[in-house]
């Protein structure tokens, strides 16, 4: 007997908590970022607003689709995230002190973000598989 329509519609919990756990680090990614720029550890003395909006606003373009469950947002976000990614081993590799913590912090949410994209992705997937006729 096929499922009834509400339950194909509900995202199972492992599914909102993968979707939760990559809206949680792309906001995380996005305080980083602006905090390291402007207050932190910024490249010019007294912030740079200008590289800081630079650095943040891409990753503010995908959480209108993060938050309405799009799953082309999923799929490229996993992909941009690597650029971050990358920043953040340069710096690590590179600086030192507070803004090497930092980029340490960056990796890591990096590495967070792009596992939970992957995981929504392949249990949603997965779920659509399982729910066709």
């Amino acid at each position: 007997m096929p499922p009834a329509l509400s339950e194909v519609s509900q995202p199972s919990s492992t599914v909102d908590a993968t979707r939760w756990l990559a809206v949680g680090s792309l906001l995380a990614l996005i305080v980083l970022s602006l905090a390291w720029e402007l207050v932190l550890a910024p490249v010019r003395p007294g912030g740079s607003p200008v590289i800081a909006a630079i650095k943040a606003l891409p990753l503010c373009v995908p959480l209108a689709g993060l938050l309405r469950h799009r799953m082309y947002t999923y799929r490229w976000l996993s992909l941009l995230v690597w650029l971050y990614f990358i920043d953040g081993v340069v710096r690590a590799w590179s600086d030192t002190g507070l803004s090497s913590r930092l980029a340490l912090a960056e990796i890591t949410l990096c590495l967070v973000l792009f596992a939970a994209c992957t995981m929504h992705v392949r249990l949603r997937l997965k779920s659509a598989h399982d729910t066709a006729p």
